[in-house]
C-alpha cells in the first residue's frame, strides 16, 4: 500500500540541546521516534544510537516470516547497542532512550513501543493512541487511581519504567494493525501530546485534512504545525512528530 509520509524534530523553547532523534526510511519502510534520556551527552546518544542501528538494517521475510518477530529484534539491537555503549563508558551509564517505530507489511503496520513516547492513529475524524506507555503514571491509570485527565496533570508523569538501553534484557510491546486507505498515523515524543492533548489534535488534523485531503502537503503542513502550536504553547521539551499516511492509489 503506498505511505506519503513527513517527519521533524525540534529543540522547543527551553531545552539547550535536542534528545530526540527520528528515523524516517522509505527504502525498508522504517519509522522512528526515540526520546533520549540521561546526564551529560546521554541522552543525544542513546536516541541518535538507536536511529542508526535501525537505520542499517533490513527486513528479510524468509528470516522473519513473522514481521512482529523482526521489529521486536531491531529493537533489541538498538538496546545492546546502547547498553554496551554505556557499559564502555562510565559517564553514559543510565542513559536510555524512548522507542516508538512504524513498520509497513503489505496491508499490515506493526508498531514496537518502549517508554512513553506514541502512535496514534486518525481514522474517520477521530483520534486512537495505538501504544500504550511504559510509566509510573499510566500504572496508576491501568490500576484505576487516574484517569486520562488527571494523569495529565500528575508531576511524576515522565517517569519511565521501561526504556531502551537502560537495561540489558528489554520487553518491547507490538502492536498489529490492518491498514485501510485514507489512514493517518502519528509517531511522537511527551514534547507533542503534553501541550496537545487529543481533541486539539484530532482539530487539528480535520482542518489540514479538509483543505488538502490525501496529499504530501497536508502531512508537511501538518507536521509543522503539530512543532508550531507546542511551541506556543510553551515548549518546555524536545518535539518530534512523524505523519504517515495510507493513500487509496
Amino acid at each position: 500500500m503506498p505511505i506519503l509520509y513527513a517527519g521533524n524534530t525540534d529543540i522547543g523553547q527551553k531545552r539547550k540541546t535536542n534528545q530526540d532523534s527520528i528515523l524516517i526510511s522509505s527504502e525498508t519502510g522504517l519509522f522512528m521516534v526515540a526520546d533520549g534520556m540521561g546526564g551529560h551527552n546521554g541522552g543525544d546518544i542513546a536516541s541518535q544510537t538507536a536511529v542508526a542501528t535501525l537505520k542499517e538494517l533490513k527486513y528479510d521475510e524468509v528470516e522473519y516470516p513473522d514481521p512482529a518477530d523482526f521489529l521486536s529484534h531491531a529493537i533489541k539491537e538498538c538496546n545492546a547497542k546502547i547498553f554496551q555503549k554505556a557499559k564502555e563508558t562510565p559517564e553514559l551509564k543510565g542513559m536510555g532512550t524512548t522507542v516508538v517505530c512504524a513498520f509497513f507489511a503489505k496491508d499490515r503496520l506493526y508498531i514496537a513501543n518502549v517508554g512513553d513516547s506514541r502512535a496514534y492513529l486518525f481514522s474517520e475524524n477521530q483520534i486512537f493512541q495505538l501504544t500504550r506507555d511504559h510509566s509510573l503514571v499510566q500504572e496508576r491509570v491501568r490500576h484505576g487511581i487516574y484517569n486520562r485527565i488527571a494523569a495529565r496533570k500528575d508531576p511524576m508523569k515522565n517517569i519511565l519504567v521501561r526504556s531502551v538501553g537502560f537495561e540489558e534484557s528489554l520487553e518491547i510491546d507490538i502492536f498489529e494493525y490492518k491498514v485501510s486507505p485514507s489512514d493517518t498515523f502519528l509517531l511522537c515524543s511527551d514534547g507533542l501530546y503534553n501541550k496537545m492533548p487529543d481533541d486539539m489534535l484530532i482539530s487539528s488534523f480535520q482542518e489540514y485534512n479538509a483543505k488538502h485531503q490525501d496529499t504530501q502537503e497536508c502531512l508537511n503542513i501538518m507536521v509543522e504545525d503539530f512543532i508550531k502550536k507546542s511551541n506556543e504553547l510553551g515548549g518546555e521539551d524536545n518535539i518530534s512528530v512523524i505523519m504517515l499516511h495510507a493513500t487509496a492509489q
